[in-house]
């Protein structure tokens, strides 16, 4: 019996792209699980958030949610998270901190093995020397109005709309 694979995919996905989604599809194909983990950051137990990321784990679990409806091997989890003061995981590779965020993300990978992604060489070695197993491919490029078509898109499909507007509602409330 061939053992069971599983797919890393670290990143921002903030917001989700076509690019993304493309990556995503690609791992599906080769793997039997793909464990996405959006990068977070927090302060005090409250995601930080900014102009340039703007939107929420929960929002952004909802987008990946909503275009990987109904397939139960795309598994989205919080473990790729940051906690102030910041500092503390810098050198990366160096510093004991960076080492316990590779833990937090691989508790969850149920797999005898696993892969994960990277389109960029620098992060490609980084994630070698931190025993992730990476492969990748070429970086894909996007624009901001691909960007704005894919958030349209998901927000106009019936199946994903009422979801992804309770979640952005239930982020503007906080």
């Amino acid at each position: 019996k061939m053992a069971r694979q599983a797919a890393i995919y670290l990143g921002h996905l903030n917001p989700l792209t076509t690019a993304h989604e493309n990556i995503i599809s690609f791992l599906l194909r080769g793997c039997d699980n793909v464990y996405i983990f959006p990068v977070r950051f927090l302060k005090d137990k409250a995601e930080i958030n900014t102009k340039s990321f703007p939107f929420p784990y929960e929002v952004r679990k909802a987008m990946i949610e909503a275009v990987f409806t109904n397939n139960d091997r795309v598994i989205v989890l919080p473990n790729y998270a940051f906690f102030s003061p910041f500092i503390k995981y810098v050198p990366p590779l160096i510093s004991p901190y960076s080492w316990v965020l590779r833990r937090q993300i691989l508790k969850s990978i149920k797999e005898e093995t696993f892969v994960s992604y990277s389109g960029d060489k620098i992060e490609r070695i980084v994630l070698s020397i931190y025993k992730l197993h990476p492969i990748g491919g070429k970086r894909l490029s996007f624009s901001s109005s691909s960007v704005k078509e894919m958030l349209y898109t998901q927000v106009t499909q019936e199946s994903s709309k009422e979801r992804l507007t309770q979640e952005i509602l239930t982020w503007q409330n906080k």
